[in-house]
C-alpha cells in the first residue's frame, strides 16, 4: 500500500489484507538499517486477527520516498503526518530500537490518538559508540557486520528448518544501505538515536498503555537499559507491562512467537471489545 505523505509516496505493507476503516490498526516502525519486512511474521498474524496493519518503511527507505529523518522528533511528526494521510484518527504504535524512540515520541506528540504503545528493545539514553558512528561513515561494511554480531544471540543459523538470521540481517542493511543514495542511513539512523534527550518527557506525556518487550540476552539495547523509561512512566501513572523474550536484539526475528505473542496479548487486553450492531426489535403482534 502507498500513502502519500505531503508529496512523499510511503510504502507500508499490510499484511495481506486490505484496508478496512472499521479496524483498529497497528503501526509498526523498524530500527536503523531495516524496512517493514522485519516484522513479517507479526504484521500477518494482526491483519488476519482484526487488526489493519501498516508495517512502514520510514521516508527516504527502501520503497518509501521522501527525506530519511535526521532526529527522532522529526521521525514522530512524520507518523502523525502519516496518519492524517491514511485518514486514522487513533492507531497503536509499536517500534522496535530506534522505532521505538520513534513511536514513544509519537505517542507523547498525539496524546489521545495513540490507543497503544509497544516498545521493542527499547533503551534511554540509547547511545551510540563514537567508534560505530565513525565507522558508518568511513567503513559501513565493518559497521553492519559489527551491529549483527551484537545484535544476535547467536552467529549460527537454527537448527532444522529456519533461515540464517545472523547472513540475512546483514544483507537486509546492505539493502536497506543502498537504497538512498543521498543519506547514509547507517549513520543518520544511529546518530538519532544518540541524540535523543526527550525520554522522560515523552514518558510523562503518554496517556495509553506500554509494553516494553525485551530481550534478556540483548547486547544492544539490554534490558536493564529500559529501567529508567519503565520507572519514569510508573512515577507519571502509566499503565506499564513487560514482556522478556528469549532473544538478542532482533527479537522479532529470533523469538518471533513470543514477541508476537507478548504484543498480541497486549493489545487484547488493553482493547475494548467492538460492541455487535443492535438488531432490529420487531414490532409486537398483538
Amino acid at each position: 500500500m502507498q500513502i502519500d505523505v505531503h508529496g512523499a509516496q510511503i510504502y507500508a505493507y499490510t499484511g495481506g489484507k486490505a484496508f478496512d476503516a472499521g479496524r483498529p490498526t497497528a503501526i509498526l516502525i523498524h530500527g536503523v538499517l531495516c524496512d517493514h519486512s522485519v516484522w513479517a511474521l507479526q504484521s500477518r498474524y494482526l491483519a488476519n486477527h482484526g487488526w489493519n496493519v501498516l508495517a512502514i518503511d520510514l521516508p527516504g527507505h527502501c520503497k518509501s520516498g521522501g527525506t530519511a529523518p535526521q532526529s527522532v522528533e522529526e521521525a514522530a511528526t512524520f507518523i502523525g503526518e502519516l496518519m492524517d494521510a491514511a485518514g486514522l484518527q487513533k492507531a497503536a504504535l509499536i517500534g522496535h530500537s530506534w522505532g521505538s524512540l520513534i513511536a514513544m515520541q509519537a505517542a507523547s506528540q498525539l496524546k489521545e490518538r495513540v490507543s497503544h504503545l509497544v516498545l521493542v528493545g527499547a533503551a534511554y539514553p540509547m547511545k551510540v559508540s563514537p567508534a560505530l558512528l565513525e565507522s558508518a561513515v568511513k567503513t559501513p561494511e565493518q559497521a553492519i557486520h559489527m551491529i549483527n554480531v551484537f545484535s544476535r544471540a547467536t552467529l549460527s543459523p537454527p537448527s532444522g528448518a529456519g533461515s540464517w538470521v545472523f547472513g540475512a540481517g546483514k544483507a537486509l542493511g546492505r539493502r536497506v544501505l543502498a537504497s538512498n543514495r543521498e543519506t547514509n542511513l547507517l549513520y543518520t539512523g544511529f546518530n538519532a538515536c544518540d541524540t535523543y534527550a526527550g525520554g522522560e518527557a515523552a514518558m510523562a506525556a503518554l496517556v495509553c498503555p506500554v509494553l516494553f518487550a525485551l530481550g534478556d540476552q540483548d547486547q544492544m539495547t539490554p534490558p536493564k537499559a529500559a529501567k529508567g523509561l519503565m520507572d519514569a512512566a510508573k512515577a507519571a501513572g502509566k499503565q506499564v507491562s513487560l514482556a522478556t523474550l528469549p532473544s538478542g536484539h532482533n527479537q522479532m526475528t529470533e523469538a518471533p512467537d513470543e514477541t508476537l505473542f507478548a504484543i498480541r496479548d497486549f493489545l487484547t487486553r488493553h482493547t475494548p471489545p467492538v460492541s455487535a450492531p443492535a438488531q432490529r426489535q420487531e414490532p409486537a403482534i398483538p
